[in-house]
């Protein structure tokens, strides 16, 4: 009966796995250094476990959030936004209305383009990492019109 409690057991109740949440995503991209240090550089993450697996993966993170980075295994190309395909469309992002703005900004000053998005229940910006990856970074906290 594995994991389940007495009471469980009792009532024949199957429990569903009580997940944390996501500890990280892998993605493959040309230059580890080269992307580890934008993901530090723009978004302000962190190196993780370093001195880790001679480097393969790397992690970087912030917070709860991690990214492990591998080394593309053939001359792939970059990734894109087609919703074409089961793959991964996007890695989103949540901030504060305040670091929303601020991520703006820093991105504007960088010379990334982006792409703002109004869901209704959220604001979003698109934008691509140096491998073609499409990231979002959005807010819950939208402006109350007075």
């Amino acid at each position: 009966m594995g994991g389940l409690s007495g009471a469980a057991r009792k009532l024949n109740i199957r429990l569903a796995m009580q997940l944390e949440g996501i500890d990280h995503v892998a993605m493959s991209v040309r230059d580890i250094e080269q992307s580890t240090n934008w993901y530090i550089e723009v978004l302000g993450f962190e190196r993780l476990h370093e001195g880790m697996w001679n480097g393969v993966p790397t992690f970087i993170g912030k917070g709860n959030t991690a990214i492990a980075l591998f080394p593309v295994k053939s001359h792939a190309e970059p990734t894109g936004p087609s919703h074409e395909g089961i793959q991964m469309l996007h890695l989103a992002f949540r901030a504060d209305r305040e670091n929303f703005l601020v991520a703006q900004r820093e991105l504007e000053k960088r010379g990334i383009k982006f792409e703002f998005q109004d869901h209704e229940i959220a604001h979003s910006i698109y934008f691509s990492d140096p491998d073609g990856h499409q990231l979002e970074i959005t807010t819950y906290e939208l402006l109350q019109p007075s």
